[in-house]
């Protein structure tokens, strides 16, 4: 096929405002603007009514029209997890970004400089002397960077392994040429406020007792979004899932199904059995993500088929479960992924509706980068 005859086509299947959802070419995520800006509203909300700075992580959407958003409705900065994420959200205007990712290796710190020179907010975090030392060495004739210590509160990731351990190595930032102390940051697991709290307050007790200030807390995790005010040592909270929710979020009980803003539309291309319809959508369009689940999203208005196996092109759904009407060859579905921000990195655009009416189509940015 020509190279202009391919541009003509893929110009008549980009979707515009105005269109329907259901004349759309699938599989593609859509995200519901009405519930988008409850989402953002109502963390928003919470988190003023508790005193908390906000920092939402913008891996979810990769958008910076959806930051915007996010810090018009109070946030303070960004968190970014990797620094091409960064730079083009620094392209785009944004000042104050966290990069919660321990950053090493030269080429990595000569993009992480040049980024630090075009933005007065830019701040990293490290759990190690390797990381500082590397951090200094680089940083140590430039503009100075600012680092904050990760802890591991119990979430079994990254970051130091008791206060003890956070003060030494704030201290250690502290002393260090090119470098400036932050704070301390974590990403703890669900429903562990408590230890959360004993852990960064005793940091923070060990880090003045050497006249060392702590300017910033960072706890972070849209699972752990509710307890935040839980963690009174926290100065601010992270998190981002939570602008589009999914089906992770359902089952933990943060949003109802009805609070999920993003919505994968698929087509059911086949029928070739009564208990078995496929679709369009695989482990291009919905992720393999299980995050615990047995199948691979949730089909709205058909409560009881279970997408149970996903080729790359191909989704297979099992209807042997539902007692009413079938999707049928043809007809459009949407489907609840298990993790929203998988898909975020597995398209170009988003496409916004209300109502079912196309809104906008934004660029997803940031996608693909990830390192």
């Amino acid at each position: 096929m020509a190279p202009g005859i391919a541009h003509d086509i893929a110009l008549e299947i980009s979707p515009k405002p105005g269109d329907t959802i259901d004349n759309l070419s699938t599989p593609r995520p859509i995200i519901d603007e009405d519930r988008l800006a409850a989402n953002i509203a109502r963390v928003q909300s919470y988190m003023d009514e508790h005193g908390l700075n906000f920092r939402p992580h913008i891996k979810t959407h990769k958008i910076p029209a959806l930051a915007r958003a996010q810090l018009a409705a109070g946030a303070k900065g960004i968190n970014c997890q990797k620094i091409t994420e960064a730079e083009v959200f620094a392209d785009a205007g944004f000042e104050d970004i966290l990069i919660t990712f321990n950053i090493l290796a030269t080429e990595k710190l000569v993009r992480l400089s040049a980024l630090n020179d075009r933005i007065s907010g830019l701040k990293v975090v490290a759990d190690s002397t390797v990381t500082v030392d590397g951090l200094s060495g680089w940083f140590a004739t430039r503009k100075p960077l600012t680092v904050l210590v990760e802890c591991d509160t119990g979430g079994a990731r990254c970051g130091v392994q008791s206060p003890a351990e956070a003060a030494k190595l704030g201290k250690d930032i502290a002393g260090k040429p090119g470098l400036v102390f932050g704070g301390l940051m974590t990403y703890p697991k669900p429903d562990s406020a408590a230890a959360t709290q004993e852990f960064l307050s005793d940091a923070v007790r060990l880090l003045k007792a050497d006249g060392i200030e702590c300017p910033i807390v960072s706890n972070g995790g849209t699972p752990s979004l509710f307890d935040a005010h839980l963690v009174t040592a926290a100065t601010e909270h992270r998190a981002g899932t939570y602008i589009y929710n999914d089906r992770s979020m359902v089952r933990a009980g943060h949003c109802r199904e009805e609070d999920c803003a993003m919505h994968i539309l698929a087509t059911v291309v086949s029928r070739p059995t009564e208990d078995r319809a496929v679709i369009d959508a695989g482990s291009k369009a919905l992720t393999s993500d299980l995050l615990g689940f047995a199948d691979y999203g949730q089909v709205v208005g058909y409560p009881d088929a279970v997408i149970k196996g996903l080729s790359e092109e191909h989704g297979v759904i099992d209807l042997s479960n539902c007692t009413g009407p079938r999707p049928e060859i043809g007809d459009k579905i949407r489907i609840i992924p298990n993790h929203t921000c998988v898909v975020s990195n597995l398209f170009d655009q988003m496409v916004f509706h209300r109502d079912g009416v196309v809104t906008r189509i934004e660029e997803i940015a940031a996608r693909g980068l990830v390192w």
